[in-house]
Formats: C-alpha cells, sequence, structure tokens
C-alpha cells in the first residue's frame, strides 16, 4: 500500500469513528453522481468557508447553487475532523460540483469540544463530524450516518 493510500485510509477511518458526545470514539458515522455544474452557478470559494462559530445558523444560507453542498459539523478539539479536513479540503478544490462548508460548533475562548454550544443544541448533534449533505437543487439528500457513506464515497474517489 502506497503512502496517499494509507493516508486517505486513515482519514476514512477517522470518518467512521467520529467523537461523540460521552467523550468516547463512536462507529457512528447512498452513492451519488457527479452533476454539470450550471453555468450560472456562483463561484466558489479556495477552501471552504468556516461558519457559525458555536452560534446558531441556517446551514440552508450556505447553499452553493447548483452544487452539492456538503456541511461538516466540526470541532478543532475533534481528532477525527482534524484528521477527514484536509480531504474535504481537496473534495472541494477539485471537484466543481461540490462545494464544502464547515460549521464550527464551537464557541470562542471554549476549550474541547463544545457540545453545550448553540449551534449543536439546534441540530441536535451527538457526535462529529457529522455531515448534512444537499443536492445542488437545495433539497437535503443525506445526512447522519447516511451522509457519512456519501462523503467517504466521494472521498474514496478523489485523485
Amino acid at each position: 500500500m502506497n503512502k496517499k493510500s494509507l493516508v486517505l485510509c486513515s482519514a476514512l477511518l477517522a470518518l467512521m469513528a467520529g467523537c461523540s458526545r460521552s467523550g468516547m470514539v463512536d462507529g457512528t458515522g447512498s452513492a451519488t453522481t457527479s452533476v454539470a455544474v450550471p453555468a450560472n452557478a456562483a463561484p466558489k470559494s479556495a477552501t471552504p468557508p468556516r461558519i457559525a462559530h458555536g452560534q446558531q445558523v441556517d446551514i440552508k444560507a450556505y447553499l452553493s447553487t447548483g452544487r452539492t453542498t456538503i456541511f461538516d459539523f466540526t470541532s478543532e478539539y475533534c481528532p477525527p475532523c482534524r484528521a477527514i479536513a484536509p480531504y474535504l479540503h481537496k473534495l472541494h478544490a477539485t471537484r466543481p460540483d461540490i462545494a464544502v462548508v464547515e460549521v464550527d460548533i464551537n464557541r470562542p475562548g471554549v476549550q474541547g469540544i463544545d457540545w453545550a454550544s448553540p449551534v449543536a443544541q439546534q441540530y441536535g448533534l451527538q457526535s462529529i463530524p457529522h455531515f448534512k449533505v444537499f443536492g445542488p437543487d437545495g433539497r437535503l439528500q443525506a445526512e447522519g450516518q447516511e451522509a457519512s457513506v456519501l462523503v467517504r464515497q466521494m472521498l474514496q474517489k478523489l485523485p
């Protein structure tokens, strides 16, 4: 197994493990086809935007029109979240039909995973990374475990 494959396998294992609210690493975490991006789709940033910072947020306001949008609920204090982040950034950068948006669940100054934050409470988060995947039409395609499987499949197809 080459180094690239080994690193990707490690990141995928981190995705499957996740950080749970109990403080334990847990094992909770359908394929989609690539969709052409409409010519009128808004340009996306080079790196995924990071939103919320612990505050409540309407994630639908951050949908990327004409693209599959992956919302990654994350914390800098979650080792699996940190492990998968570079791959999500690469997915965002290399796939014009996919946009990734990081939803930071930590309020400024809070050390450790901020399960009590308004955004964590708003979305009822029990483990992270937690994903919500919206289709190019703006409709929710998958969340939670089903979304994790979708994201894992997308990551496995990275060059």
